[in-house]
């Protein structure tokens, strides 16, 4: 198996990715040296994670805290719809791993770069389809059940 770290331009739709045999602080910190490379420089980085772990990690969150650039908002807890990439992973997932035959990881892998370069060639941006007030009233609701204040 293999774990897909995955950031997601917005605003263009290109998706900057990297395969990583597990899903430690140490495969995260690499992601994030990977996506500093790849992002010019004089961009702020807004990185919107689940709540994991990983992503809180204490040399997680050092690396951050000495690149002011960098901006960490966590989705709530059964919100990860919020975040534009679980689209995506929803898309990759129907269009190239799911029902897939792979010999090994090396070939799951070669698959998933093949999908994202080819993906990164016709690339657009999501368009929500929901008004913000319809999405804001959702979330409004999720969170009175999670805070168990929903009747």
């Amino acid at each position: 198996t293999t774990t897909l770290f995955a950031a997601l331009d917005v605003a263009s739709g290109e998706v900057f990715t990297q395969c990583k045999p597990r899903h430690r602080h140490q495969e995260f910190l690499s992601f994030l040296r990977h996506l500093d490379a790849a992002v010019p420089h004089d961009l702020d980085i807004h990185l919107i994670c689940d709540n994991y772990a990983t992503h809180k990690h204490p040399k997680v969150k050092a690396w951050l805290a000495k690149r002011p650039r960098y901006h960490m908002h966590f989705t709530p807890t059964y919100a990860s719809w919020l975040n534009q990439v679980e689209r995506w992973f929803g898309l990759i997932t129907q269009q190239a791993i799911r029902r897939g035959s792979f010999r090994n990881v090396r070939d799951l892998v070669r698959r998933i770069d093949e999908y994202v370069s080819h993906y990164n060639t016709h690339n657009r941006p999501f368009v929500w389809t929901a008004t913000a007030d319809s999405i804001l009233a959702k979330l409004e609701r999720l969170c009175k059940v999670i805070n168990g204040t929903a009747h």
